[in-house]
Formats: C-alpha cells, sequence, structure tokens
C-alpha cells in the first residue's frame, strides 16, 4: 500500500495526460493485433501445405491411443448417466418398482434387454479395469511399450468377458 501511495505521489494522478500516469506506464504498444498474428500464421501454414496440427490423419491410432479415449469417454459418460439418474430419482413420481413395470410392460424382448444390459455393464466394467491399471502404473509398473500393449488387451478381453457375464448370469 505504501508503495502504491508513494507511485500516486511522485507521478500524481492526472488522467488528462495520454499515458494516464501509473496504470499505463509499463505498457507495451502493439504492433499488431492479434486477428492480424492469427492471419499470418494461417497464411503461413497454407504457403506451406501444412495440415492443420493435431489431425487425425497424421497419428497412426494405436492400442494405448484409444483406450485412453475411451476411458475418458466412459468416465465423462457414467458420471453424467449418474447425474441424469440421480434426479431423476429426485424429481419423477413414483417408485423404482413402478418404472421398473413401465420397462416390463414395452415387452421389447430379450435380445434387446441383453443388448442393453452389455450397453450398460461394458462402460462400468473398462472403466473400472482400466482404472485398476492406471492405478498400477501410479506405482510405476507397467511402463515399458510391450507391458502397455498387453495390459490393454487384458483389459479389452476382461471387460468383455465381465460385461457378457453380467448381462447373460444376472
Amino acid at each position: 500500500m505504501a508503495l502504491l501511495l508513494r507511485t500516486f505521489a511522485r507521478q500524481g494522478v492526472c488522467l488528462s495526460r495520454q499515458h494516464y500516469g501509473v496504470f499505463y506506464r509499463h505498457a507495451a504498444p502493439m504492433g499488431t493485433t492479434a486477428k492480424e498474428e492469427m492471419n499470418k500464421f494461417w497464411a503461413k501454414n497454407n504457403k506451406l501445405n501444412r495440415p492443420m496440427s493435431p489431425h487425425l490423419t497424421i497419428y497412426n491410432w494405436s492400442v494405448p491411443m484409444v483406450m485412453s479415449i475411451t476411458f475418458r469417454g466412459t468416465g465423462v459418460g457414467l458420471s453424467g448417466a449418474i447425474s441424469v439418474f440421480a434426479l431423476a430419482a429426485l424429481v419423477l413420481p413414483g417408485t423404482y418398482p413402478h418404472y421398473l413395470d413401465l420397462i416390463h410392460s414395452l415387452s421389447v424382448g430379450p435380445y434387446l434387454i441383453g443388448l442393453a444390459k452389455i450397453g450398460l455393464a461394458f462402460p462400468v466394467s473398462f472403466h473400472t479395469l482400466n482404472g485398476i491399471r492406471h492405478l498400477w502404473w501410479d506405482l510405476g509398473k507397467g511402463f515399458r511399450i510391450p507391458e502397455v500393449y498387453r495390459s490393454g488387451y487384458t483389459v479389452i478381453g476382461l471387460s468383455i468377458i465381465t460385461s457378457l457375464a453380467v448381462a447373460f448370469l444376472l
């Protein structure tokens, strides 16, 4: 506070000056605007035939890459679904057996119900098993490339087996 008061006393607060006293003293004049800089950037990249980066055509898709994207997607999807179901449980009238009877009255058939069970079970099992894989990585284990691929294929296989078991055995 004392430094601010000393600066005001030395410079004075005169808003009629073009540099506005203390507040504008250290500002550097801008040569170009952000829009002009972006236009120069894109013109240079177009002239050199550079692709827009990162771009899907640049990367070779790999198992760890797809699993990372899927892990994040299932996390967002599961948290969104839990939020929607929790909000629906609070807002909608009726109880759980009422809505379960409503689903049974639709007569959708066993194949569609099995598909719905797999659709619900796979994201949960994949996210859980891949989370265990990430916890293993947090311990500093399994970072060699063959181990990353092996653990990835293991998570995929166990997720499929687990979701099929949940769908058809429960």
